[in-house]
C-alpha cells in the first residue's frame, strides 16, 4: 500500500539582540511517531466510495428512474468490493447487516 506523506515547515521570524535584526529560523517540532504526526492531520476530509458493479442497465433504465426504482446489482451477497479513498484503492469490503443499517467490513487491506 502506498501512502502520500507530507511535512509542513513553519518558518516564523526572530528578533535578535544584536541590532534587533529580524531572521528566520524553521521551527523543529519535537520527534514523534509516525501515527503522532498523522493523528495531527485527523480533521483532512476524505472522500470513500465504494464499488458497486450493476449489469445490464441501459440509459433507458437512467432516464426511467424515479423515486422508489429499485436497481438490481451484480453482487452476491458474500463478494468482496473494493473501497477506495480519494481515489486510492485501500481495503476490500463485504456488506452486511446491522440491525436495520446496511455495513461495510472489511476483509482485506489492499
Amino acid at each position: 500500500m502506498h501512502f502520500l506523506l507530507f511535512a509542513l515547515v513553519y518558518s516564523e521570524p526572530v528578533m535578535t539582540a544584536q541590532g534587533m535584526e529580524k531572521e528566520t529560523q524553521a521551527a523543529q517540532p519535537a520527534p514523534t511517531s509516525g501515527q503522532d504526526a498523522l493523528a495531527r492531520f485527523d480533521w483532512l476530509p476524505c472522500r470513500l466510495t465504494l464499488q458497486i458493479p450493476v449489469s445490464d442497465f441501459t440509459l433507458g433504465d437512467l432516464l426511467r428512474m424515479q423515486t422508489g426504482t429499485v436497481v438490481g446489482t451484480a453482487v452476491r451477497g458474500t463478494e468482496e468490493l473494493p473501497l477506495s479513498v480519494n481515489g486510492q484503492l485501500i481495503a476490500w469490503i463485504q456488506f452486511e447487516m446491522i440491525g436495520e443499517r446496511l455495513a461495510a467490513r472489511i476483509t482485506e487491506m489492499a
